[in-house]
């Protein structure tokens, strides 16, 4: 039986080094989640981030704010008798963290204070509601965690 010397233990170092380095290009990368970006304008609406946060700090001054229920028809939103929309006009979002392509973006007429997301255009998961409106030209907005089962 011969020997090992230095050079097979070189010569062992150095195969699994390249062993090593072939586990990260080919099977490492195929664990990674989806890495895409949150929103294709991050830049811009970094920018306007400033008008977020003037309408979150004006709904957290009003007395009662929009709540929202999960029913078996979808997600009821309820604003209060006292809040008066302009136009009658309320923006929301359902924005999904983990999959843009399930977002739910609309402009929708309040009629007697309530609405409704019907459940057909929800998938099971969480989501972040965003409920945008103007009263008496002043912005808010407020934002919920849902978990939709």
């Amino acid at each position: 039986m011969k020997k090992l010397h230095w050079g097979h233990g070189l010569a062992i170092a150095l195969g699994c080094f390249i062993i090593f380095i072939l586990f990260l290009i080919l099977i490492f990368p195929m664990g990674k989640q989806n890495s895409e970006m949150i929103s294709n304008n991050y830049y811009e609406e970094e920018l306007e981030y400033q008008k977020v946060i003037d309408a979150k700090n004006n709904a957290t001054k009003l007395k009662e704010l929009p709540i929202y229920t999960a029913t078996k028809e979808g997600i009821m939103i309820k604003f209060p008798q006292d809040i008066k929309v302009d136009g009658d006009k309320v923006d929301f979002v359902l924005f999904r963290t983990n999959d843009s392509n399930l977002d739910v973006k609309k402009e929708i007429s309040l009629q007697h204070n309530v609405f409704l997301i019907p459940k057909k255009v929800i998938s099971a998961g969480s989501y972040t509601l965003k409920l945008k409106w103007a009263e008496n030209k002043t912005n808010y907005q407020v934002d919920y965690d849902i978990l939709w089962k």
